[in-house]
């Protein structure tokens, strides 16, 4: 693994936004900021250009000078705060990044000869906000520019993009997806709630929400879920999958991630094997009618002169 920090544009206008705190937009229940933040939580060196305000996990704090100076000078801010090698540049408004763009970047600025990646968009435009950059050449193209220009202030991202070496890799339609506008806003807010995505989003919402970091099988515990609901009664779904991770988190106190994983697999192995023992039960007794459960066939009652009171 590529060791790296990250520099995210936080401190733009917004003026698409009529001037809103873009970065503080909620996606689907969390912050444009803390979206982008999740998809890099293993960079050694976190650094937000931008005002302060409550984050997911802590980060360092800086401003561009002059405020409003643009993304080349808070570029050159955030770099100032920066060590390692390789430096991960992201805007703050990207819904939908993810790890693996992350990864794909790192490992596309590394090949010999590059000096940085970054990502296109489905239509092949460069998106140098979506990018891994080796740092001296960063630190050397940005301190040429600034001694050239007077200072970086109001400059395009362009004219240092265009003085490195660098990798492209297809963004694919999310990972470039950025929101400008209050429609760019409305159709990523629609688009987590799309039928093949809203699970994976609620659950790492919520383990975010938590402060949970758990990768479980969502499947076995939706498996689970199913069968409690058709073998038992549809109340015990959520009532079962709650005691099974009740369950697990007492089994595995102490121990580490893989082994609440393990234990969160057996308890809802045990679990879903009952609700199949249940239904099984509950299949045998409709089709054997009343005898199933001691009765007489055919479900004739007792006589009535002869219930409770022990007579042969």
């Amino acid at each position: 693994m590529t060791a790296y920090d990250v520099i995210v544009l936080a401190g733009g206008a917004a003026k698409r936004l009529g001037g809103a705190d873009k970065p503080g937009v909620l996606v689907g229940g969390r912050a444009l900021l803390d979206r982008v933040l999740a998809a890099c939580d293993d960079a050694a060196r976190t650094v937000v250009v931008g005002d302060r305000r409550a984050t997911a996990r802590p980060v360092l704090w800086t401003r561009e000078v002059p405020q409003g100076g643009g993304p080349l000078a808070a570029l050159g801010a955030g770099l100032k705060l920066t060590t390692a090698e390789h430096v991960l540049v992201l805007s703050a408004d990207l819904p939908f990044l993810g790890p693996g763009t992350v990864d794909a970047l790192l490992a596309a600025a590394g090949q010999p000869g590059r000096e940085g990646a970054l990502c296109t968009d489905p239509d092949g435009r460069d998106q140098p906000l979506v990018a891994a950059y080796h740092a001296e050449p960063l630190r050397r193209e940005l301190a040429l520019i600034a001694t050239e220009h007077g200072s970086l202030a109001g400059l395009p991202l362009r004219i240092l993009t265009a003085e490195l070496e660098l990798a492209r890799i297809d963004a694919g339609p999310d990972a470039a997806f950025d929101c400008d506008t209050w429609d760019d806003i409305a159709a990523a807010r629609a688009r987590i709630r799309e039928h093949g995505a809203v699970l994976d989003e609620w659950i790492t919402s919520v383990k975010n929400e938590l402060g949970i970091e758990l990768d479980v099988d969502t499947g076995v515990l939706l498996d689970l879920a199913r069968d409690a609901a058709h073998g038992v009664a549809r109340p015990a779904a959520p009532l079962t999958t709650f005691l099974v991770g009740y369950a697990a988190a007492r089994a595995s106190a102490g121990a580490g991630p893989d082994e609440a994983v393990a234990a969160v697999a057996e308890a809802s192995r045990k679990a879903t094997a009952l609700a199949l023992r249940w239904e099984a039960e509950a299949a045998q007794s409709a089709g054997q009618g009343g005898d199933a459960a001691g009765g007489p066939a055919g479900g004739s009652k007792p006589d009535a002169g002869r219930e409770g009171t022990g007579t042969p």
